[in-house]
């Protein structure tokens, strides 16, 4: 579980239509619901069958969140043939949708059961759409991308913008919980575990090889979820430099991840310079 460090959210969600539904379809429509029931005061992720759905939690804390998508693409790929409902919030979706262009879930065995977090939680975030594209419970916030921080340290000469950053990653401690949480990330084998690029046993990492690695894999993939914010112990502002990847490619590419299904990811698609000019 990762908790919401921006405002440590005391909101809640409460989910009586989502769990309706969920007892509806259980056992017909879908086999299982990944979902939440409470345990011993927290929110716990658990996949439910017909046999226990009662137990499923019906108001979900803004300040509990979990990589959804990362427990769908699991799930998944140890039963192809499993047919799934899913709470999911907004960056969930987005996460999803990344994914499934990206062969790792299959969207046509998913029930989306569609959260909109509530304006505390919006607010907090700061994405850029904090719903769903369908919402079965509650209300829509309007969502406004937050890029204060991006436009504060790029008005910094560039002498202490690097200053700036390497402050920061020295700090990191390398527990690869920026990694871990990150729904997108899921390769078998990562740069991040090459000892040519990231030397084991150094810590901090020797050279901000570590986090400019991830920024860079993050490109055109990043849903700007705030998981790997959020799981850092040492507080490394990684939102904000993804946030800033990620305008780069909006930019120049008009792509957005998550956005749309239909829609490619530029970085996907072998071509010339001509191409994207």
């Amino acid at each position: 579980m990762v908790v919401l460090g921006q405002s440590r959210s005391e909101e809640k969600d409460i989910v009586s239509k989502i769990t309706d539904k969920a007892r509806d379809i259980t056992g017909k429509e879908v086999d299982r619901v990944l979902a939440y029931r409470l345990e011993e005061g927290s929110h716990i992720p658990h996949l439910f069958s017909a046999q226990d759905i009662e137990q499923m939690a019906e108001e979900y804390p803004a300040q509990e969140r979990y990589p959804v998508a990362s427990m769908v693409r699991r799930l998944q790929a140890a039963d192809p043939g499993i047919r799934l409902a899913v709470v999911v919030r907004g960056c969930d979706e987005r996460a999803l949708i990344e994914l499934a262009k990206q062969g790792q879930v299959d969207l046509e065995r998913l029930v989306l059961l569609g959260l909109a977090c509530g304006e505390e939680l919006a607010g907090a975030c700061g994405c850029s759409q904090p719903y769903p594209s369908e919402v079965l419970e509650g209300e829509k916030a309007e969502g406004d991308l937050d890029l204060g921080m991006v436009e504060k340290l790029e008005g910094l000469p560039p002498g202490e913008r690097l200053d700036y950053w390497l402050s920061r990653f020295n700090t990191c401690v390398k527990c690869f919980g920026c990694r871990n949480v990150c729904p997108l990330c899921y390769c078998k084998e990562c740069a991040l575990d090459e000892p040519e690029l990231v030397e084991p046993g150094e810590l901090p990492p020797r050279l901000p090889v570590f986090h400019l690695v991830r920024a860079v894999d993050m490109a055109g993939r990043c849903v700007d979820c705030g998981l790997c914010e959020e799981a850092c112990p040492v507080g490394i502002p990684l939102r904000t430099l993804y946030r800033k990847v990620g305008e780069a490619v909006e930019s120049r590419f008009d792509y957005r991840p998550g956005r749309s299904l239909e829609e490619e990811s530029p970085l996907a698609v072998l071509g010339t310079e001509e191409d994207v000019s």
